[in-house]
């Protein structure tokens, strides 16, 4: 049954700026759909409009009047005086009512008149109570909480006081608490530890509604969604699958595209070429050849060249020279906030090993301290004990998740002049073009910038650094989906070192070499991407392991893999230890061995095929049918041996 529906939606603002273009789609009851976008593109209008917040331009649209409709804002919708709790409570007003009406009912039973008529209408209400969850509304509100990171001490605090990050929390535990029939959730993952988002994802796959979700989250659509509306230049594409399907969906439609763009343009071209020498000729039936010609080609559709519409993020980081091997050791590290009885410690026991061309993420719950060890390390923070040293030649470059290292009065202009006063305002204009400020964009003032176009300038101040070490803190917040593939490939051809802090699990599946997680008592080291880290971690507690706290102090880059086949818990001895370094050295050599051997044969490969090329456009080798065969059958032999020799080689570098 169709629960949500549009017919040729539009939504422009100020009679010109058209966001969505006659959008028209159909959402069956229980589907799950997750809409994405660039920034900008019009997800949160399309959101807004269906939720009853925004009027369309044109269009019209339906959502079931018999179903309940939840909707989740980016910045949680408040505006309240009330208490956590209070605010929560809000939902279940009705059962303190029915608790006060039982009572009152008990009472009367006792009572010679009227007590039967009493005792069944206090039946009826207690029915009706536990149907309704009334037994159960008090540990459901406290474990929503819990799950959304409200413990019991922040349960009296204001709303007002809460932080945007506290609020959209706040906002989707009533949401849920609330059991909508329809949901509208607009960027719910945002300042959700992993954790937490590992909690909602299986709480919303076992929710029995509609969800229409606009997220940048690619692993969070992975594994809620269904469907995939994609916005993109005010028109909706409709994909039947996940965010992986989705993927490589799209990059299959956009080859198909560019090779119907490409052949109509070659038609064009000849068209066009045919009616200049009929023109030529300048005999009369020539000449009404060529108007037809020329009528035809009018009234022909166009077709606009694929992925031109908005243009794409240009970003490759660059060292200004090469660091050291050692590129960061600490030893023993603690940090502690305040005295005697008001003292905090966020982890003691931190001790990390950082080699050149590494790339570490750290992860852990929200509030562990992973923005301050990151500052601790560049030397921005001190550490309460242990000790931090910086190898030779490292320049660290820093990116903040808040860019509370942007100067808001300035404009973006003024931002980079302030801080690269070698280059001149047009190479700057180029750069800033590169990053999508082109126009007017460049003269606007940071403090009026969105999430975005903040996350794209803090970035492009990174790039132009030059630093060897980048060191990033949660860089892909507010960047949308086609801007994080973007970083994320920059970062992978990278020569230098990064340390980043991350909840993105996708960017976390496909970036480090290693991931650490913080805790309380240190650094736990895993040598692996998310994936391998989650299920590491998983026969870690299964086992019960003994020597997670050892784990934990280590943290080095130059150690072997803390779990073996000889089974997860098993702390490995000196000789096991030796004899799987060289069994990973020798497994080394003969994997440089073999590259070499691929760059070798590939070099012939591509010497071959350009010789080849050569001999086949000489005028006695076109004549020579035979001869021009069996060079064009050696070419697509080579061709073919070429392309795998690539892919082993890349098996290799990965």
């Amino acid at each position: 049954m169709i629960v949500i529906s549009a017919n040729n939606l539009t939504k422009e603002y100020d009679g010109s700026n058209l966001v969505l273009d006659r959008v028209s789609f159909a959402v069956n009851g229980g589907e799950r759909i997750g809409i994405i976008g660039i920034n900008g593109a019009g997800k949160t209008t399309l959101l807004r409009m269906l939720a009853g917040k925004l009027p369309p331009s044109g269009g019209d649209f339906f959502v079931s009047s018999d179903l309940k409709v939840g909707y989740l804002e980016q910045d949680g919708g408040f505006d309240s005086e009330r208490t956590v709790m209070e605010e929560v409570r809000k939902i279940f007003e009705h059962f303190p009512e029915m608790d006060r009406e039982m009572e009152q009912l008990l009472a009367k039973a006792g009572e010679e008149e009227g007590g039967q008529e009493a005792l069944d209408r206090y039946e009826q209400i207690r029915e009706r109570y536990e149907r309704m969850g009334g037994y159960m509304y008090e540990s459901e509100i406290r474990g929503i909480l819990t799950s959304m990171s409200f413990d019991e001490s922040m349960y009296d605090k204001k709303i007002s006081t809460l932080s945007g990050g506290e609020k959209t929390r706040l906002a989707l535990a009533i949401l849920l608490l609330e059991k909508p029939d329809i949901l509208f959730l607009d960027e719910p993952t945002n300042h959700l530890d992993i954790g937490t988002l590992k909690w909602l994802e299986q709480y919303l796959k076992g929710y029995r509604g509609t969800m229409m979700i606009v997220s940048h989250d690619r692993y969070f659509l992975n594994e809620t969604v269904n469907r995939i509306f994609e916005i993109e230049n005010g028109r909706l594409s409709i994909y039947e699958g996940n965010y992986d399907f989705y993927a490589e969906e799209r990059r299959n439609r956009r080859e198909v595209e560019l090779r119907h763009y490409e052949k109509q343009q070659k038609e064009i071209e000849r068209q066009e070429e045919m009616i200049r020498r009929f023109k030529q000729r300048g005999t009369e039936k020539l000449a009404k050849r060529a108007a037809s010609r020329e009528k035809r080609l009018e009234a022909m559709d166009v077709m606009e060249r694929p992925e031109g519409g908005h243009g794409k993020l240009k970003l490759n980081f660059r060292q200004n020279f090469q660091s050291g091997k050692d590129v960061l050791l600490a030893e023993d590290l603690s940090k502690s906030f305040g005295y005697g009885m008001n003292r905090v410690e966020l982890f003691r026991n931190v001790s990390i090993d950082v080699k050149r061309g590494e790339r570490v993420c750290i992860v852990g719950d929200n509030g562990i301290g992973k923005t301050t060890l990151i500052r601790m390390l560049m030397g921005d923070l001190v550490s309460t004990t242990g000790h931090i040293r910086a190898g030779h030649n490292v320049q660290f470059g820093y990116y903040d998740q808040g860019q509370q290292l942007l100067n808001d009065e300035n404009t973006v202009i003024e931002e980079l002049q302030d801080a690269y006063r070698l280059y001149s305002e047009g190479e700057l204009r180029n750069i800033l073009g590169r990053f999508l400020f082109r126009g007017d964009a460049v003269f606007q003032e940071i403090g009026d910038l969105s999430g975005g176009e903040r996350a794209r300038l803090a970035l492009l101040k990174l790039m132009m650094s030059g630093a060897n070490t980048l060191m990033l803190d949660e860089p892909t917040n507010h960047l949308d989906i086609e801007s994080k593939e973007v970083f994320e490939d920059a970062l992978m051809e990278f020569p230098g070192t990064c340390i980043i802090v991350s909840h993105d699990r996708y960017f976390l599946n496909k970036i480090p070499t290693r991931i650490m997680e913080l805790t309380a008592d240190g650094l736990v080291n895993y040598l692996g991407k998310y994936d391998y880290y989650v299920e590491k971690k998983q026969q870690l507690i299964e086992s019960g392991s003994k020597y997670v706290a050892g784990l934990a102090r280590a943290g080095r880059g130059d150690s072997d893999e803390p779990y073996s086949d000889t089974g997860a818990g098993e702390q490995l001895t000196a000789a096991e230890e030796r004899r799987i370094k060289k069994e990973k050295e020798a497994e080394e050599r003969r994997t440089k061995r073999r590259k070499e051997a691929l760059e070798s044969e590939i070099q012939r490969l591509e010497e071959e095929i350009e010789s080849i090329h050569g001999e086949l456009t000489k005028p006695e080798v076109m004549t020579d049918h035979g001869r021009l065969k069996a060079l064009s059958d050696k070419m697509e032999e080579d061709k073919a041996a070429l392309d795998g020799c690539y892919e082993q080689w890349l098996e290799l570098t990965e």
